[in-house]
Protein backbone atom coordinates (compact mmCIF):
# COMPACT_ATOMS: atom_id res chain seq x y z
CA UNK A 1 0.00 0.00 0.00
CA UNK A 2 1.17 3.51 -0.81
CA UNK A 3 -0.12 6.63 0.96
CA UNK A 4 -0.03 10.06 -0.64
CA UNK A 5 -0.25 13.07 1.69
CA UNK A 6 -1.32 16.26 -0.08
CA UNK A 7 -0.78 19.58 1.70
CA UNK A 8 -2.26 22.67 -0.02
CA UNK A 9 -0.39 25.79 1.04
CA UNK A 10 -0.97 29.51 0.62
CA UNK A 11 1.37 31.94 2.42
CA UNK A 12 2.52 29.27 4.88
CA UNK A 13 6.26 30.08 4.94
CA UNK A 14 6.19 30.62 8.71
CA UNK A 15 4.90 27.14 9.55
CA UNK A 16 5.08 24.80 6.55
CA UNK A 17 8.53 23.54 7.58
CA UNK A 18 7.30 22.43 11.01
CA UNK A 19 4.32 20.65 9.46
CA UNK A 20 6.38 18.88 6.79
CA UNK A 21 8.95 17.72 9.33
CA UNK A 22 6.19 16.33 11.55
CA UNK A 23 4.58 14.53 8.61
CA UNK A 24 7.92 13.09 7.52
CA UNK A 25 8.84 11.96 11.03
CA UNK A 26 5.63 9.94 11.27
CA UNK A 27 5.67 8.47 7.76
CA UNK A 28 9.30 7.35 7.75
CA UNK A 29 8.54 5.03 10.67
CA UNK A 30 5.65 3.28 8.90
CA UNK A 31 5.85 0.04 6.92
CA UNK A 32 4.00 1.34 3.86
CA UNK A 33 5.31 3.42 0.98
CA UNK A 34 4.47 7.10 0.92
CA UNK A 35 4.88 10.44 -0.80
CA UNK A 36 4.33 14.00 0.41
CA UNK A 37 3.05 16.57 -2.07
CA UNK A 38 3.16 20.21 -0.98
CA UNK A 39 1.06 22.22 -3.43
CA UNK A 40 1.82 25.93 -3.44
CA UNK A 41 -1.18 28.10 -4.31
CA UNK A 42 0.64 31.16 -5.65
CA UNK A 43 2.04 32.18 -2.27
CA UNK A 44 3.70 35.57 -1.99
CA UNK A 45 5.77 34.89 1.13
CA UNK A 46 8.37 32.35 0.05
CA UNK A 47 6.39 29.19 0.85
CA UNK A 48 7.71 27.50 -2.30
CA UNK A 49 11.32 28.34 -1.38
CA UNK A 50 10.92 26.75 2.05
CA UNK A 51 9.58 23.54 0.51
CA UNK A 52 12.29 23.50 -2.16
CA UNK A 53 14.96 23.74 0.54
CA UNK A 54 13.43 20.78 2.39
CA UNK A 55 13.17 18.52 -0.68
CA UNK A 56 16.81 17.46 -0.26
CA UNK A 57 16.40 16.45 3.39
CA UNK A 58 12.83 15.06 3.52
CA UNK A 59 12.41 11.76 1.71
CA UNK A 60 9.66 11.51 -0.90
CA UNK A 61 8.75 15.21 -0.65
CA UNK A 62 7.71 16.93 -3.87
CA UNK A 63 6.76 20.57 -4.45
CA UNK A 64 4.02 21.39 -6.94
CA UNK A 65 4.53 25.11 -7.49
CA UNK A 66 1.78 27.32 -8.89
CA UNK A 67 2.78 30.90 -9.58
CA UNK A 68 -0.81 32.17 -9.41
CA UNK A 69 -3.44 31.78 -6.71
CA UNK A 70 -6.36 29.54 -7.70
CA UNK A 71 -7.95 28.61 -4.37
CA UNK A 72 -7.50 25.77 -1.89
CA UNK A 73 -9.92 23.53 -3.76
CA UNK A 74 -8.02 23.98 -7.03
CA UNK A 75 -4.63 22.99 -5.60
CA UNK A 76 -6.19 20.15 -3.61
CA UNK A 77 -7.64 18.80 -6.85
CA UNK A 78 -4.27 19.18 -8.54
CA UNK A 79 -2.47 17.30 -5.78
CA UNK A 80 -5.04 14.52 -5.54
CA UNK A 81 -4.91 13.88 -9.28
CA UNK A 82 -1.10 14.05 -9.53
CA UNK A 83 -0.63 11.75 -6.54
CA UNK A 84 0.25 8.11 -7.12
CA UNK A 85 -0.88 6.54 -3.85
CA UNK A 86 -3.47 3.82 -3.38
CA UNK A 87 -4.87 6.05 -0.62
CA UNK A 88 -4.68 9.85 -0.93
CA UNK A 89 -5.04 12.09 2.11
CA UNK A 90 -5.27 15.85 2.05
CA UNK A 91 -4.57 17.79 5.24
CA UNK A 92 -4.17 21.40 6.33
CA UNK A 93 -0.79 23.10 6.32
CA UNK A 94 -1.40 24.40 9.85
CA UNK A 95 -1.26 20.80 11.14
CA UNK A 96 -4.56 21.31 13.00
CA UNK A 97 -5.09 17.56 12.62
CA UNK A 98 -1.83 15.63 12.80
CA UNK A 99 -1.03 13.09 10.10
CA UNK A 100 -0.88 10.20 12.58
CA UNK A 101 -4.69 10.35 12.77
CA UNK A 102 -4.64 8.54 9.40
CA UNK A 103 -3.85 5.32 11.30
CA UNK A 104 -7.51 5.32 12.38
CA UNK A 105 -8.58 5.58 8.75
CA UNK A 106 -6.67 2.74 7.11
CA UNK A 107 -8.68 -0.22 8.47
CA UNK A 108 -11.87 1.20 6.97
CA UNK A 109 -10.41 1.03 3.46
CA UNK A 110 -9.80 -2.68 4.08
CA UNK A 111 -13.48 -2.93 5.06
CA UNK A 112 -14.60 -1.60 1.68
CA UNK A 113 -14.97 2.12 2.31
CA UNK A 114 -13.86 4.39 -0.53
CA UNK A 115 -13.58 7.63 1.47
CA UNK A 116 -12.75 8.22 5.13
CA UNK A 117 -13.06 11.72 6.54
CA UNK A 118 -12.09 13.28 9.83
CA UNK A 119 -14.90 14.73 11.92
CA UNK A 120 -15.02 17.14 14.85
CA UNK A 121 -18.72 16.36 15.40
CA UNK A 122 -19.02 12.62 15.92
CA UNK A 123 -18.64 10.88 19.27
CA UNK A 124 -15.02 10.38 20.28
CA UNK A 125 -13.67 13.52 18.61
CA UNK A 126 -11.55 15.95 20.60
CA UNK A 127 -11.32 19.68 19.97
CA UNK A 128 -8.13 20.52 21.86
CA UNK A 129 -8.38 24.28 21.21
CA UNK A 130 -11.85 25.59 20.49
CA UNK A 131 -13.00 28.29 18.09
CA UNK A 132 -14.55 31.55 19.17
CA UNK A 133 -18.29 31.45 19.94
CA UNK A 134 -18.98 33.64 16.89
CA UNK A 135 -17.05 31.38 14.52
CA UNK A 136 -18.72 28.33 16.03
CA UNK A 137 -22.09 30.00 15.43
CA UNK A 138 -21.22 30.72 11.80
CA UNK A 139 -20.15 27.10 11.40
CA UNK A 140 -23.50 25.93 12.73
CA UNK A 141 -25.34 28.17 10.28
CA UNK A 142 -23.24 26.81 7.42
CA UNK A 143 -23.90 23.20 8.42
CA UNK A 144 -27.63 23.90 8.48
CA UNK A 145 -27.47 25.42 4.99
CA UNK A 146 -25.47 22.47 3.64
CA UNK A 147 -27.81 19.87 5.15
CA UNK A 148 -30.77 21.75 3.65
CA UNK A 149 -29.45 22.45 0.15
CA UNK A 150 -26.91 19.70 -0.50
CA UNK A 151 -27.26 16.81 1.96
CA UNK A 152 -23.90 15.05 1.98
CA UNK A 153 -24.58 12.45 4.66
CA UNK A 154 -21.87 13.58 7.13
CA UNK A 155 -21.87 15.82 10.19
CA UNK A 156 -18.66 17.74 9.43
CA UNK A 157 -18.13 18.52 5.76
CA UNK A 158 -15.46 21.18 6.36
CA UNK A 159 -12.79 19.33 8.33
CA UNK A 160 -9.64 19.53 6.21
CA UNK A 161 -8.52 15.95 6.81
CA UNK A 162 -9.97 13.57 4.22
CA UNK A 163 -8.68 10.37 2.61
CA UNK A 164 -9.78 8.81 -0.69
CA UNK A 165 -9.00 5.60 -2.51
CA UNK A 166 -7.24 5.97 -5.85
CA UNK A 167 -10.48 5.09 -7.66
CA UNK A 168 -12.55 7.59 -5.71
CA UNK A 169 -9.91 10.31 -6.13
CA UNK A 170 -9.90 10.02 -9.91
CA UNK A 171 -13.68 9.80 -10.21
CA UNK A 172 -14.44 12.73 -7.90
CA UNK A 173 -11.68 15.28 -8.34
CA UNK A 174 -11.77 15.02 -12.13
CA UNK A 175 -15.34 16.41 -11.96
CA UNK A 176 -14.70 19.08 -9.31
CA UNK A 177 -15.68 22.61 -10.39
CA UNK A 178 -15.74 24.60 -7.11
CA UNK A 179 -12.30 25.70 -5.97
CA UNK A 180 -12.55 28.02 -3.00
CA UNK A 181 -15.01 28.22 -0.10
CA UNK A 182 -17.28 25.19 -0.52
CA UNK A 183 -15.14 22.71 -2.44
CA UNK A 184 -15.43 20.16 0.41
CA UNK A 185 -19.20 20.20 0.00
CA UNK A 186 -18.91 19.60 -3.72
CA UNK A 187 -16.51 16.66 -3.47
CA UNK A 188 -18.72 14.99 -0.85
CA UNK A 189 -21.80 15.62 -2.99
CA UNK A 190 -19.98 14.06 -5.93
CA UNK A 191 -18.96 11.09 -3.78
CA UNK A 192 -22.55 10.53 -2.75
CA UNK A 193 -23.77 10.91 -6.34
CA UNK A 194 -21.22 8.33 -7.54
CA UNK A 195 -22.25 5.87 -4.84
CA UNK A 196 -18.96 5.75 -2.96
CA UNK A 197 -18.99 4.48 0.63
CA UNK A 198 -18.02 7.20 3.13
CA UNK A 199 -16.94 6.71 6.73
CA UNK A 200 -16.77 9.57 9.23
CA UNK A 201 -14.13 9.06 11.94
CA UNK A 202 -13.52 11.14 15.09
CA UNK A 203 -10.25 13.05 15.16
CA UNK A 204 -8.32 15.35 17.46
CA UNK A 205 -8.36 18.91 16.15
CA UNK A 206 -6.64 22.08 17.30
CA UNK A 207 -8.15 25.39 16.22
CA UNK A 208 -5.75 27.68 14.39
CA UNK A 209 -5.88 31.11 16.01
CA UNK A 210 -4.63 32.67 12.76
CA UNK A 211 -7.60 31.39 10.77
CA UNK A 212 -10.55 33.75 10.58
CA UNK A 213 -13.80 33.22 8.69
CA UNK A 214 -15.64 36.49 8.25
CA UNK A 215 -19.24 37.16 7.27
CA UNK A 216 -18.14 37.81 3.68
CA UNK A 217 -16.57 34.35 3.59
CA UNK A 218 -19.81 32.80 4.79
CA UNK A 219 -21.70 34.56 2.00
CA UNK A 220 -19.22 33.22 -0.54
CA UNK A 221 -19.66 29.74 0.93
CA UNK A 222 -23.42 30.05 0.60
CA UNK A 223 -23.14 31.11 -3.04
CA UNK A 224 -20.90 28.17 -3.84
CA UNK A 225 -23.20 25.71 -2.07
CA UNK A 226 -26.04 27.06 -4.21
CA UNK A 227 -23.80 26.56 -7.25
CA UNK A 228 -23.31 22.90 -6.30
CA UNK A 229 -27.07 22.48 -5.87
CA UNK A 230 -27.70 23.97 -9.31
CA UNK A 231 -25.00 21.78 -10.83
CA UNK A 232 -26.68 18.69 -9.38
CA UNK A 233 -30.07 19.74 -10.68
CA UNK A 234 -28.66 20.64 -14.09
CA UNK A 235 -26.79 17.38 -14.57
CA UNK A 236 -23.41 19.10 -14.87
CA UNK A 237 -21.58 16.21 -13.19
CA UNK A 238 -22.76 13.51 -15.61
Amino acid sequence: MKLSVIIPAFNEAHRIEKTLLAVSEFLKNQTFEYEILAVNDGSRDGTASVVQRLESSISNLKLIDNKENHGKGWVTKQGMLEATGDIRLFMDADNSTKVDEVVKFLPFFDQGYDIVIGSRRVAGSLIAVKQSLFRDFLGGVFRFIVHTLVPVGVTDSQCGFKAFSEKASKAIFSKQTVFRWAFDVEILALARREGFKIKEVPITWVNDAESHVKLGGMINMLLEVIEVRLNLWGGKYK
